[in-house]
């Protein structure tokens, strides 16, 4: 009996066994139904100011504008959305069985189907279903499994996350899809800045967006928005004042354009793919106000330089103090992107980077104790291994103060200073500041790297330049900082600086004397003027004009040119690009100057004439230098020297008695810088010669006065053919302190013949080391040795 009642058992406990199993597969099944994105679409680029406005934004990859989902719904929208589509939407669990037994009783009665009944939730997964354009066709087993989905849904998001959902992906009309892109393209603003009126009418949209929009049923659009409204009205969500003003709001004539205020820069951002989390949403640290200005000014003067087939133009505009940019345009007029160029977003495309490094090698030799402000730098015929650099003016000063050099941007004693310096030290130092375009080794640069030989970015420039701004407020900054265009790459630090606030100061200061161009020559001559340190720079071949400016507040930086790189007559630092940046200064709030940092510094006792430490027989003054800098160097260029009492001749203790002489302090520079600074400075005073008699002894008491301009020690000389085959040939020269002297020449122990006052010599070589000598009529001589190539 009791085998018989289990036997009977089992087959029970089988069923249920086998309806559990069923029905944990179906509940499996249903519970991994819903997929992990509940959307799978492309969304729009888009890009947004610091204070949240749009900046820009692009068609998604299906030339939908659809914006991507924000978590945020505006209270209005919110609430104008919830009273049309879904009164109950807080409280039902994705199905509103209520609403849904009304529909079926309508739809009975009418024979039709005149509603729908269905939820937010409901349409958030047919929208997911079909795509925000629709493709299903609609069926009471389509309607059923959207109400499953829609409770699965439910149990996975909040009511808030699907409120977004459903927000960012409801159709709207044409190929606006979602809020966000409905509102700008619509209003012309975002969803939070939307009256009742425009709420409402979006709130209306997605029921029927291809049969009722702006252009087509325009009176049944307003009669549903004004009905939404009225039901609004009578559930007490606003006034009777704020529903007579709603009501009495048009409808919007036709869809706006978006915002373009920073095209290039939404290309390069979603290029560069920087936003991992939300790859198409973009808060920049840019302000509406400034971008919309600067890029005005931009244009502006972009269709001057146009007349000068100057066509492509970039600027950048930096708050100093977290470095973030304010302002980015890319290139002059997107507008013609489809025009060569324009498309190009020239912040970021690496160009010959003219004289825009000198201000670093100043800054970073300061620092090293390697000069100082005032120091002479030798500016005479420069060659170096085959190398000779030209000042832009093809002229020689003999010997400038290093601040002069600097703004006045001399090419030859720059060149001087990095080879002092050391090419591979400045080359670590650039890539340590944050120049990212040095792909080649420092030799493969050599010393044109601070003329131009080597490219950098208007980005990576500028983040320099923004550097010596911030090091120059702030003596605690440890490390480089780094620009950020997006709010959340803020403060962000590089490597350790290499550069003191007090190196910094001294920098910017010697930089406010690069004289301005145009109206702005006679700055200083308005107390209401605003003090720029800035610098311009012209790559070889006229090819691209820099021009960068700091203040405490803000630097600018600028590039102007042609994006196909090529050259035309005019484009310049000076004459192109500071123009410019002098424009978008006007367009800025002004600051006050940097604050001298005294605690950064200290004062030490140099010559007035050159820039080096004193040795007691020089007029000296006191110049300040960076606190940690080592500069040790005493001046080579002033000496006591021993005159006749009765001729003025030079004379010395082996040839004329000690009561017989009168002793003066003397400024002396070499011969061949003197040869050019008397030209420069009237009020210079050459050594007078010795006595006749006192060349006769004493030699080692007396200095060589004549020295060699051309060819420098150790010269490689390449001789060029002329146009009817023959090698040319070899130009030498040389200087005397004497004006009248005569010197004679040899080449290889050859004499070649005598010069007077110009002192030139021209011969044809054959391929090989030479060693060519000079020697006066006082004796005195000198050599160089030099190596001409061959083919």
């Amino acid at each position: 009996m009791k085998v018989n009642k289990m036997w009977k058992l089992k087959p029970i406990k089988k069923r249920i066994f086998v309806g559990l199993t069923l029905l944990a597969v179906l509940a499996t099944f249903y519970w991994h139904w819903l997929p992990k994105q509940i959307f799978e679409v492309s969304y729009s680029p888009v890009a947004l100011t610091e204070e949240g406005r749009l900046l820009d934004a692009r068609v998604a990859k299906d030339e939908q504008w659809r914006f991507p989902a924000r978590t945020e719904i505006p209270e209005k929208f919110k609430v104008a959305l919830m009273t049309f589509e879904d009164k109950r939407f807080e409280s039902h669990f994705g199905v509103d069985f209520l609403a849904l037994a009304r529909a079926i009783k309508s739809n009975l009665v009418s024979s039709q189907v005149v509603s729908g009944a269905s939820t937010i939730t409901m349409q958030t997964i047919r929208l997911s279903r079909n795509g925000s354009v629709g493709n299903r066709a609609r069926s009471y087993w389509e309607k059923v499994i959207e109400m499953l989905l829609a409770v699965r849904l439910e149990m996975s998001y909040s009511k808030q996350e699907i409120l977004a959902m459903y927000t960012a992906h409801a159709p709207f009309g044409g190929n606006v899809v979602g809020l966000e892109a409905a509102s700008w393209r619509y209003f012309g603003r975002a969803p939070a800045q939307l009256s009742w009126a425009e709420s409402a009418m979006l709130a209306v949209l997605p029921n029927s967006p291809t049969a009722i929009h702006l252009k087509k049923n325009r009176s049944q659009l307003k009669q549903k928005r004004d009905r939404l409204l009225a039901r609004l009205w009578n559930n007490g969500v606003y006034t009777e004042m704020d529903y007579r003003l709603a009501m009495a709001e048009p409808l919007p004539r036709q869809k706006r354009e978006m915002p373009k205020l920073a095209p290039h820069l939404i290309d390069t951002l979603s290029k560069k793919n920087v936003n991992k989390a939300r790859p198409d949403f973009f808060h920049t640290t840019l302000s509406a106000d400034i971008q919309q200005r600067i890029s005005q000014v931009v244009k502006q003067s972009s269709r001057e330089l146009q007349q000068m087939q100057i066509n492509h133009a970039a600027a950048l505009v930096i708050d100093n103090r977290d470095l973030s940019v304010k302002a980015y345009v890319g290139n002059s007029d997107f507008s013609s992107r489809f025009n060569s160029g324009y498309a190009i977003d020239l912040v970021h495309r690496p160009r010959s980077s003219g004289s825009v490094f000198k201000p670093l090698l100043f800054a970073t030799m300061l620092e090293q104790g390697e000069i100082i402000s005032t120091t002479l730098i030798p500016d005479l015929p420069t060659q170096y291994s085959g190398y000779a650099p030209e000042n832009y003016d093809r002229s020689f000063r003999g010997a400038v103060p290093a601040k002069m050099a600097l703004a006045q941007s001399l090419n030859i004693p720059s060149v001087r200073l990095l080879r002092q310096y050391g090419l591979e030290k400045f080359y670590d130092f650039l890539q340590h500041a944050g120049i990212t375009t040095l792909h080649r080794t420092p030799d493969d640069y050599g010393l044109p790297l601070i003329l131009g030989g080597a490219e950098t970015t208007l980005w990576d420039i500028a983040q320099v330049y923004a550097n010596l701004a911030t090091i120059s407020l702030d003596a605690s900054q440890q490390n480089y900082k780094k620009l950020s265009v997006l709010s959340t790459e803020k403060n962000t630090s590089g490597r350790k600086k290499e550069i003191s606030q007090g190196s910094a100061w001294l920098t910017l200061e010697a930089l406010l004397e690069v004289t301005r161009p145009g109206a702005e020559s006679h700055w200083k001559n308005f107390h209401t003027s605003q003090k720029i340190a800035w610098k311009t720079g012209t790559s070889y071949g006229l090819r691209d004009g820099w021009a960068i400016g700091v203040t405490p507040k803000w630097t600018v930086a600028v590039w102007v040119g042609n994006a196909d790189g090529r050259g035309v007559p005019g484009l310049t630092g000076v004459g192109a690009a500071a123009p410019l940046m002098f424009s978008i200064f006007n367009q800025l709030d002004r600051s006050s100057w940097f604050e001298t940092p005294y605690h950064q510094l200290k004062e030490v006792t140099v010559c007035k004439d050159n820039g080096y430490l004193s040795n007691g027989l020089c007029d000296s003054e006191i110049q300040l230098i960076a606190k940690n800098s080592h500069f040790d160097k005493i001046t080579p260029h002033h000496f006591l020297i021993h005159l006749d009492k009765s001729t003025g001749a030079r004379v010395h203790s082996e040839c004329e008695r000690v009561r017989n002489m009168s002793s003066v302090n003397q400024f002396v520079l070499p011969p061949g810088q003197e040869f050019y600074y008397q030209k420069q400075h009237s009020d210079y005073v050459t050594l007078p010669s010795f006595r006749a008699d006192c060349l006769k002894v004493g030699s080692s008491n007396t200095k060589n006065p004549m020295s060699f301009l051309y060819p420098g020690e150790d010269t490689h000389v390449y001789i060029p053919r002329t146009l009817d085959g023959q090698i040319s040939q070899v130009v030498f020269e040389a200087v005397h302190r004497k004006k009248n002297a005569q010197m004679y020449w040899h080449i290889d122990d050859r004499y070649l013949g005598q010069t007077q006052e110009f002192h030139q010599r021209a011969i044809y070589l054959e391929p090989g080391w030479h060693q060519v000598t000079i020697i006066d009529n006082d004796g005195f001589r000198t050599s160089r040795r030099f190596k001409v190539l061959g083919k």
